[in-house]
């Protein structure tokens, strides 16, 4: 197998939602990304007639999935834990005021949206884009090499 792209790891990361999950085959190295509704009509075993061709193609790609141990299941959203990330990130910051403005920012429902604002408001959205990249770098390098999987 030739090594896979770390950065195309974790840029599937990146995606990885409720509604999307990612796959690596781990013979070629593609990441192939599905939809949770592809996903339902991979067991659908109506005849493919009357859907679109990119459908189609969907389709078959998330049956090679499902009937292949070629592909391996990315971590996914409750894996990867984006709220955690965000308490880490407020956690490492070095001014005390700012540290606890966003931790109780963070604090109940609504967190991600309030956290993203107050990055903006703050204007430490960079500093958080940054850490949050090496967060899912870190990750899908130990996710990689648990796997057994060679990266470049």
């Amino acid at each position: 197998m030739n090594p896979v792209s770390l950065r195309d790891v974790v840029d599937a990361l990146d995606m990885a939602s409720d509604t999307l999950s990612s796959y690596l085959n781990r013979k070629t190295g593609e990441i192939v990304s599905l939809t949770e509704d592809t996903m339902l009509m991979v067991d659908d075993d109506d005849d493919l007639d009357g859907i679109s061709e990119w459908e189609r193609e969907e389709i078959l790609r998330a049956r090679d999935v499902r009937d292949s141990d070629d592909y391996i299941g990315l971590p996914g959203r409750y894996e990867i834990d984006e709220y955690r990330i965000m308490e880490d990130f407020c956690y490492s910051l070095e001014d005390e005021g700012l540290k606890e403005d966003l931790l109780y920012t963070i604090d109940g429902r609504g967190a991600f949206r309030r956290f993203k604002d107050a990055i903006h408001r703050l204007g430490i959205e960079k500093d958080w884009f940054k850490y949050r990249d090496g967060r899912l770098k870190e990750l899908a390098v130990d996710w990689l090499k648990a796997n057994g999987i060679p990266f470049i």
